[in-house]
């Protein structure tokens, strides 16, 4: 793997409350510069990011029902749609917990599908929060996902008890074949653990260190 193609795997995230309007202007231009895959943003700042990323090759992608995902189906729905008028190009959406581990299984589908039917098209991502699942949880979550109609599903909001594994992602591959994309994220702060979930089966890294993870890959491989 050669390092721009590294960098394509990484999807930065500034998801942070305290995240300011200058912050996000420069994350974009960094994201640029680094060829990175995408830049996760809070939903107010989808309209400052979309236009500084444009024709860049860097997504613009932003959450919907984060990071609980317990809102209103109807209120995701509109907020995916707005979202993606605003310059969105793809979104990860929050599993509906709450009705996940009521075995409201119907529910949680709908909720889904309700994004899914909104996006027209373009990508979504569900987070399953697998720290919180064991692996019959994480199996039947992607199993939803799937049949919902999304495009991928991903471990972990970042906000969570915990983050990626190995043993989700080879679970979650495992479970999914090749039908769906698979988004690694929480917690992942070294090349190692970078690649380690590549290897299990990640096809893309959410992160809020990808400029780190860059510089310890020329450290590594140019040094």
């Amino acid at each position: 793997m050669k390092r721009d193609e590294f960098a394509h795997t990484l999807e930065q995230a500034l998801l942070r409350p305290d995240v300011d309007r200058r912050s996000v202007e420069e994350a974009c231009a960094a994201a640029v510069r680094d060829h990175l895959g995408a830049l996760v943003v809070l939903p107010c700042y989808v309209r400052i990011a979309a236009p500084l990323l444009a024709k860049s090759g860097v997504k613009t992608v932003s959450v919907v029902g984060f990071p609980l995902g317990a809102t209103l189906s109807e209120v995701k729905a509109r907020e995916a749609r707005l979202l993606f008028d605003q310059g969105a190009e793809e979104l990860d959406m929050v599993l509906h917990l709450p009705w996940f581990f009521s075995g409201e299984y119907d529910a949680v589908r709908e909720d889904i599908a309700g994004v899914v039917q909104e996006a027209r098209g373009h990508v979504v991502k569900v987070i399953l929060e697998t720290s919180l699942l064991d692996e019959g949880g994480i199996v039947k979550a992607c199993q939803l996902a799937r049949d919902a109609g999304a495009s991928f599903v991903k471990t972990s909001t970042g906000f969570g008890a915990g983050g990626a594994t190995e043993e989700a992602v080879a679970l979650m591959r495992r479970t999914l074949g090749n039908r769906m994309g698979i988004k690694a994220s929480g917690g992942i702060r070294t090349l190692d653990q970078a690649l380690s979930l590549l290897e299990a089966g990640a096809d893309r890294l959410g992160t809020s260190g990808a400029m780190d993870l860059l510089a310890q890959w020329d450290q590594r491989f140019r040094g």
